[in-house]
């Protein structure tokens, strides 16, 4: 008599249903708790919800501010999916948009008035790519070849950019006669992206992070350099038993990743500030950190988790105006969404080796 394999094996799509009960029940955790730290507070829930909500899209200009934020989170996020998959966690990408916010800083004030503005725009566009790529390059290159966490690495990076930035601005760019926190000297309307009517939302801007994110889905899926990747970051050794070229996959992870970074901070000055200043980054990379953990690095699900985390950043600016609530509770909201993603993760892997 054979025995029957099925009695063995568990189907697919039984799997993909625990996976969804799992995650359903952390997100109805991470929200019941956010609640009861708002009542704790002697806040409705509900009013804290109907807040966010106007803060976010109560006004057209609050509307486009929420796809400004989104712009930089979704290249940035779209960046870490690919050292995310090689198994790396780039924590450096704070500093490679600071990097190419300098780097682009730099293109437009040596090229105005060499070039056409819309050239100069471009250039200072690559430039900021370029600068991220060198500072990615260089957080993998210590972790490749100088054996040193990208963590540590990258968080070391992420000081040396960030002083950079803070020496420029009140060292060789100071504004004319006066150095500020506010920034280097605004550049001139023509340096700088269309926008949305009078809002900060800049169509071109949200065109590239589109393009980037659509590219990021394809590649991760239907290429050969997103499956090297994956084999990368699930088995190194194995991988380059099999020969693959370990070395050079996670380098251009860091290459791919430093690039859409650099590119959010030239971004960020060509379409939304108009100069340098010392909270470029606007913690954005860290935002994107938390979006791919919780999303469990499936590019398919940037855009939405991205939109959701855009606007709740947005939105919590109402809550010191219409709740004298602090607007750090956006961030208690993310982190609670993100803490329990991970552990019903952990849940349901430990339940499938159980099982198995």
């Amino acid at each position: 008599m054979k025995e029957n394999p099925t009695l063995h094996t568990k189907s697919p799509v039984s799997q993909l249903n625990r996976g969804l009960i799992y995650q359903g029940g952390a997100l109805m955790l991470s929200l019941l708790f956010v609640a009861v730290i708002i009542l704790l507070t002697g806040e409705s829930p509900l009013h804290v919800v109907s807040a966010l909500v106007d803060g976010a899209f109560g006004t057209p200009d609050q509307f486009a501010r929420v796809f400004a934020t989104l712009t930089p989170l979704v290249l940035c996020a779209s960046g870490l999916i690919y050292t995310f998959t090689a198994g790396l966690y780039n924590l450096g990408v704070e500093g490679q948009i600071v990097i190419g916010a300098i780097a682009s800083t730099l293109a437009i004030r040596v090229l105005q008035g060499q070039l056409p503005p819309p050239l100069v725009i471009a250039v200072s566009i690559l430039a900021g790519t370029l600068g991220g790529v060198l500072w990615g390059l260089l957080a993998g290159a210590l972790k490749v070849y100088g054996n040193i966490s990208e963590i540590f690495a990258g968080l070391g990076l992420n000081f040396v950019a960030q002083g950079l930035a803070i020496y420029l601005i009140f060292g060789p760019w100071k504004r004319p006669g006066i150095a500020s926190m506010s920034g280097t000297e605004p550049f001139d309307d023509a340096f700088a992206l269309g926008r949305f009517g009078q809002t900060d939302a800049a169509p071109v801007a949200l065109a590239i992070a589109v393009i980037v994110l659509v590219a990021t889905i394809v590649i991760m899926r239907n290429t050969h350099f997103g499956l090297r990747l994956k084999a990368v970051g699930q088995n190194p050794r194995a991988a380059f038993i099999l020969g693959m070229p370990s070395t050079r996959l996670l380098l251009s992870s860091f290459l791919v990743c430093g690039a859409f970074a650099g590119m959010a901070g030239s971004l960020q000055v060509v379409g939304l500030f108009h100069r340098l200043i010392p909270s470029i980054s606007s913690n954005l990379g860290f935002l994107a950190l938390l979006v791919v953990m919780l999303i469990s690095f499936n590019a398919v699900w940037i855009a939405p988790v991205a939109f959701f985390f855009s606007a709740l950043n947005v939105g919590s600016l109402q809550l010191p105006m219409a709740l004298r609530m602090e607007s750090s509770l956006s961030g208690v909201i993310q982190g609670m969404l993100v803490l329990f993603a991970l552990l019903a993760r952990g849940f349901s892997e430990r339940n499938r080796k159980t099982r198995s």
